[in-house]
């Protein structure tokens, strides 16, 4: 049962964390490039700084499960007289899982707080650049999501 439900967890935060993204980048992005730098600037500090947050806690509940199932798998394989080698498509989803947590981190402590001293500072130049690395970034993200989920449903072996 602990098993079932850390494994929804983990799927509802990256549904959360990837939706959240595509919802960012292909509707949201388009729609507020018609609106005045101060506007949209500010705009986009305030969806954002909402969304990091939720990307944030849905970040960390798809590691802790990830890791809690992973063990327990490892864990049940072992203790069955086996040995216990971790599946490639696991291994991917691990790693672009974790590179994917460090872009985030990097986008959230540093790109976002560089967008918010440029909007406090009416710095539209300077907001606009960091958006736009903040874009880049989330772009880079999405398709590693997008990569992880589609290794994760083919099972690809070696």
């Amino acid at each position: 049962m602990i098993y079932a439900t850390l494994k929804t967890l983990h799927v509802l935060s990256i549904i959360v964390w990837i939706g959240g993204m595509a919802f960012a980048h292909f509707f949201l992005r388009p729609a507020v490039t018609q609106l005045d730098p101060p506007v949209r600037l500010r705009l986009m500090l305030d969806v954002l700084g909402r969304f990091f947050q939720a990307v944030l806690v849905a970040s960390l509940l798809a590691l802790a499960s990830g890791v809690w199932m992973l063990g327990r798998v490892a864990k049940q394989v072992v203790q069955a007289g086996g040995s216990f080698e971790m599946p490639l498509a696991w291994t991917v989803m691990a790693v672009l899982g974790v590179a994917m947590i460090a872009i985030f981190l990097h986008i959230r402590f540093a790109l976002y707080k560089r967008l918010g001293r440029a909007v406090a500072a009416s710095d539209w130049t300077t907001g606009g650049a960091a958006l736009a690395q903040i874009r880049n970034w989330v772009a880079t993200n999405l398709a590693l999501g997008i990569l992880v989920v589609i290794v994760t449903l083919m099972r690809w072996t070696v």
